[in-house]
């Protein structure tokens, strides 16, 4: 039997920026954490591990972005070659989920707080994050939820 995951860290996957969070799925929320400078979609593998090795989450979560259609992308190849290079150095479970309009929603709720723009100052990569691991979190609960019983005619 799997253990119960108590902690996870998400990836917000970009070339220039990975954005990464912390959430738990008792509460199924997270917060952003931070954004990782990336060279061509390659973080800085230190700062991953210090990450890991603070927080030491159950699971990995890395955005999956694809295309309004819900077919794959070119980055949505690159974050899955991420999800693998995570599961290879970390030996942890790591997890793809669909990140369609996270960023869109994380700029949306940024100009709610009053952030006009700045982005560049100001990136939007860890609150995508969040974004995505609660709806990873969300999606897990919905699969894990008891049914109603289903009516027979």
């Amino acid at each position: 039997m799997d253990k119960p995951l108590k902690l996870l860290l998400g990836f917000d996957y970009g070339t220039r920026q990975i954005g990464v969070a912390v959430g738990q799925p008792i509460t199924g929320q997270a917060r952003e954490l931070c954004v990782l400078k990336a060279q061509n979609g390659v973080p800085d593998w230190g700062r991953v591990e210090n990450l890991i090795k603070e927080w030491q989450p159950d699971a990995l979560v890395v955005g999956l972005p694809l295309n309004m259609d819900g077919t794959p992308s070119e980055m949505s190849t690159r974050a899955e070659k991420f999800a693998r290079r995570l599961n290879g150095r970390f030996n942890l479970p790591v997890h793809t989920h669909d990140e369609r309009l996270t960023t869109f929603a994380a700029k949306g709720e940024r100009l709610t707080q009053g952030q006009r723009d700045g982005y560049r100052d100001h990136p939007v990569d860890a609150l995508a994050a969040a974004l995505l691991l609660e709806g990873w979190l969300a999606a897990q609960a919905d699969t894990t939820a008891p049914q109603p019983p289903k009516e027979i005619s």
